[in-house]
């Protein structure tokens, strides 16, 4: 194939679909998949019965029967009933499926009055499918498992296999650092708390994420009048991060690290949420943790979207 002579929104040109299918392509970064995190979604009907809904949203998708094919766009407007055959004696998994069939590549569907891009259902795949057959021009969206003598399809029985094409990323870096001195002693069993107190932002969770990737740290923090064993995490919200521990017997610095990724509960996406450097700290040992003027609290955190 040679260079195509006339870009696109050139004026006196004749432009292809083909054209407009590499464009998709190119804005897309060859990827595909659903546009949003909650497009697509394949659910049990309202009175669950022998079929699915698909609901509302859109997606990119490759085409797959020739190289230089490029990129379909499809959307969904509402919510849309696809059937699923009901199982007999032999538990069954079928894919469900967003799929394009251009008759240019494959197939003999007539624009003009059949769809070229559809829901479909393709059946007897494997109890670990997640991807579809080779040479399908589409993407999967659920797969379905149908136990034996089973022609009603329940929640249970749906596996969510949509991904997003180009997820959102939201990275920020937040900084502080003590005015005065900030002590802690510890407490009993060494319970967790907030600390320090200028290691403390409200973060706006994006409406999109599902997940936080969080790097925490306060550097230089201080041991004074003792030995200190403990942990240093964060929180967002109600969410707690994983914990890194620490012990140290002198009076040094320390750099106090965790880091974690967490999963964004439905609730807390689109609020405003404190996040906060937590520490346990045992009283039983003499120690005592001081942030101080040397002391930097340091928060990196990204949050990603996905599917929901």
């Amino acid at each position: 194939m040679t260079l195509s002579p006339a870009p696109l929104l050139t004026n006196g040109a004749t432009h292809s679909a083909q054209s407009f299918r590499m464009m998709i392509r190119d804005l897309a970064g060859g990827s595909e998949g659903v546009t949003q995190g909650g497009d697509l979604k394949v659910s049990p009907l309202t009175v669950p019965a022998g079929g699915v809904q698909i609901g509302d949203g859109s997606a990119i998708i490759q085409g797959r029967a020739s190289p230089s094919q490029g990129h379909y766009t499809a959307y969904n407007i509402g919510s849309e009933t696809l059937r699923i055959a009901p199982a007999t004696s032999l538990l069954r998994c079928d894919l469900v499926v967003l799929r394009v069939q251009d008759p240019q590549y494959e197939g003999n569907r007539d624009p003009a009055k059949d769809p070229v891009v559809f829901f479909d259902v393709i059946p007897n795949v494997s109890l670990t499918q997640t991807e579809l057959p080779p040479g399908y021009s589409g993407i999967p969206l659920a797969r379905i498992m149908m136990p034996i003598n089973t022609g009603t399809v329940t929640a249970s029985m749906i596996t969510d296999l949509r991904q997003v094409a180009n997820p959102r990323r939201d990275r920020q870096i937040y900084t502080a650092s003590p005015a005065g001195d900030q002590d802690w002693p510890g407490n009993e069993k060494g319970q967790w708390v907030a600390w320090p107190p200028v290691a403390r932002w409200n973060i706006k969770v994006p409406p999109w994420a599902v997940s936080m990737r969080a790097v925490m740290t306060i550097a230089g923090v201080q041991v004074m009048k003792g030995s200190v064993w403990g942990g240093s995490g964060f929180q967002l919200g109600a969410v707690q991060g994983q914990s890194v521990w620490f012990e140290t017997g002198s009076a040094s610095r320390i750099h106090m690290i965790s880091a974690d990724t967490v999963e964004i509960p439905a609730a807390m996406r689109g609020t405003t949420q404190p996040l906060q450097a937590m520490v346990s700290l045992d009283q039983n040992n003499a120690g005592v943790l001081q942030a101080d003027i040397a002391t930097t609290a340091i928060a990196d955190i990204e949050f990603e979207e996905g599917t929901y």
